[in-house]
């Protein structure tokens, strides 16, 4: 959630009014319609079932509306709102956003990643919530609380660290505790360099693991449709790309500060008149490339590539 922005005079505009307000329901004018399918998913149950049991833990954002007096739009919160009105709720307290942005708001907003969920869980617990009050609030089984409870048994903590706040799923753990720590790092880090966080791939990289760096050392892997040839092909592969990708890794730095001097060097340089009528005359081919270095707007490859 934003905190501020910056006026035209440099000063500090704060994002929401001081104090929260509670309005009726029916002032909050809400700026789309719910489709047709959101009261039977299972998104809703589970907002619906958690304000039940413990109430509204965000309160919606509005914004004052600028030529109906006394009304506000609704800004994020539909859904909680609705579920309000279902429940017979008639007032709501809500953040007053200082100006609309009612079209862009959502887009500000951070999902919450596993590992958070999970420490938010344990946090609950710690403090006296039984597992069944969590599940009934999260509209989930007591069997479910249990197991994101026990999401990081067996992985160590700097593998946890690289993916805090990355959407990996409670099956990709379950594959990363097959393997000893080290390995859960090399693994967690190949995830975020491909930003891919699969059961594919992460079953992918299981398979090239060799067995010494496995917690059951002694258990042959067993991946359905993959033959142990397949496998020991997989984990040379997987060691060549890992060797790479540290290569890559131990220059990108250097390489990169040394292209962004070049290319604001290129840039000034094709800024004199004569440096371009001597590159069209006698290098043509090198004023195109240099061209196209010196208009680049990232140095970072493009998707086609």
């Amino acid at each position: 959630m934003k905190s501020g922005k910056c006026g035209s005079s440099g000063t500090i505009a704060l994002a929401f009014e001081g104090d929260c307000v509670t309005l009726p329901i029916q002032s909050i004018l809400p700026v789309r319609a719910l489709g047709s399918s959101v009261k039977s998913s299972r998104k809703y149950r589970q907002i619906k079932t958690s304000v039940r049991e413990v109430g509204l833990v965000e309160p919606p954002v509005i914004a004052r509306a600028p030529v109906q007096g006394g009304a506000f739009l609704l800004l994020d919160g539909h859904i909680r709102i609705e579920i309000l009105k279902d429940l017979g709720i008639e007032q709501v307290e809500c953040l007053v956003s200082t100006d609309d942005e009612a079209f862009t708001y959502n887009k500000r907003v951070s999902r919450l990643a596993p590992i958070q969920e999970h420490r938010m869980i344990l946090r609950a617990i710690e403090r006296g919530v039984s597992e069944e009050k969590i599940a009934a609030a999260l509209d989930l089984n007591p069997s479910s609380i249990r197991r994101k409870a026990r999401l990081l048994d067996g992985i160590c903590e700097e593998a946890v660290a690289i993916l805090k706040d990355k959407p990996c799923t409670s099956a990709v753990f379950e594959i990363l505790r097959k393997m000893k720590a080290l390995r859960q790092i090399e693994a967690s880090e190949l995830l975020v360099n491909a930003n891919n966080y699969s059961l594919a791939y992460v079953s992918a990289i299981l398979a090239g693991t060799p067995q010494a760096q496995l917690v059951e050392t002694t258990k042959p892997k067993r991946l359905k449709g993959v033959t142990p040839e397949a496998m020991a092909r997989m984990e040379r592969e997987l060691a060549r790309l890992q060797e790479g990708i540290t290569s890559i890794q131990e220059t990108y730095g250097q390489n990169h500060l040394q292209l962004t001097v070049i290319k604001r060097y290129l840039a000034k340089l094709l800024g004199n008149a004569r440096v371009v009528r001597h590159l069209m005359q006698y290098r043509p081919e090198f004023l195109s490339e240099f061209q196209s270095i010196a208009e680049m707007t990232s140095t970072l490859p493009t998707a086609a590539e």
